[in-house]
């Protein structure tokens, strides 16, 4: 049941579900989420069983604000506090040292956990209700895990009706419209002393190290190469996979196979094949379904997921997609589509 998110009503049964121990979906700035309260242990399980994910790959706990991370976070560094303050609420998730006791299951039985403030207003508005309560029976929801709202491994929603699409009807799911960023969160590991990349997205390591002063390491590039990086979401080499097969080219490469395509006119046959380019191609095949690439990398970011999932829809069996620029700011775009094309 998809519900306005923005309703009074709807945040009271949205922060009533998670108390009951039930799943939600729920709108981020980035993906929609998956939602449960993360220190209900049975909850927890049910996203696991639901998107078919392994149970030992961690959840990102979502907070209401800073004030929320002392209760799941056994330490916060300097340099992590001066991130807090300049990102959130935002897609950026800090990997913290984890209080023992805490949401263990959430953190996929690590001694680390991911926190994330979001910023779209309805998260924000149901973390408030769940953290706050007038009865005073009830314990208050520090944190809400939220992975994606999709069967593990595919590609990630940006609408409520993606969401409805993947587990049908009767979950409940509060609307928020398309997601504004599109790609999941960055995600910086603070557990080592200095930030680590575990994960790129919409804020960039060149933004994280102009805001705390310290180069941030890729993970090959740890100081402690005998202890290794925390697992995190959405790091597995295949990953934000469509049905369709994913190949990435580059623009000359993506021309000269639409050439030899010919000129199959017959559109009775539908497409089979799809692109997703900055460039302009030609082709006159009717096989060929094509999307253009926005110039700028948070445009393409805010519209690849439905883009991706658009192909899907049309029944295409390979996706021909044009490599990204190299620079930093398209690094979260092109991780994805890496992963995406990997399977």
């Amino acid at each position: 049941m998809i519900l306005d998110g923005l309703a009074t009503e709807s945040i009271a049964a949205g922060a009533h579900c998670i108390r009951a121990g039930g799943l939600l979906g729920l709108p981020t700035e980035t993906v929609y989420g998956l939602a449960a309260d993360a220190e209900n242990d049975l909850a927890i399980a049910s996203i696991f069983t639901a998107k078919g994910r392994p149970a030992d790959h961690p959840l990102i706990v979502h907070v209401a604000s800073v004030a929320s991370v002392a209760h799941f976070a056994a330490e916060v560094p300097d340099f992590a506090h001066q991130l807090i303050d300049a990102f959130w609420p935002g897609p950026l998730t800090l990997i913290l040292p984890r209080r023992d006791g805490v949401a263990a299951a959430a953190a996929g039985g690590q001694n680390s956990i991911g926190l994330r403030c979001p910023s779209h207003p309805v998260a924000q508005a149901l973390l408030q209700a769940c953290l706050t309560s007038d009865d005073d029976t009830q314990k208050p929801v520090w944190g809400i895990a939220a992975p994606s709202a999709n069967q593990f491994g595919r590609v990630s929603p940006t609408t409520a009706a993606h969401v409805q699409g993947e587990f049908g009807a009767d979950l409940l799911i509060l609307d928020g419209g398309p997601c504004d960023v599109g790609i999941e969160s960055t995600i910086i590991d603070c557990t080592r002393g200095v930030p680590v990349l575990l994960r790129p997205g919409a804020i960039t390591p060149e933004q994280v190290q102009a805001v705390c002063g310290l180069k941030v390491l890729l993970k090959d590039e740890l100081l402690t190469q005998s202890v290794p990086a925390p697992r995190a979401s959405g790091t597995l080499d295949s990953h934000y996979a469509p049905n369709a097969k994913v190949r990435l080219m580059d623009a000359k490469a993506l021309q000269t196979a639409l050439d030899l395509l010919g000129n199959d006119l017959d559109a009775s046959a539908g497409p089979t094949i799809a692109t997703y380019s900055r460039a302009i191609l030609k082709t006159r095949s009717a096989q060929v379904l094509r999307r253009r690439m926005p110039d700028e990398a948070a445009d393409t970011a805010q519209q690849l997921f439905a883009v991706l999932r658009e192909f899907d829809a049309q029944g295409v069996k390979l996706i021909w997609i044009e490599n990204p620029p190299p620079s930093p700011e398209w690094d979260g775009v092109r991780d994805r589509l890496l992963r995406a094309s990997a399977s």
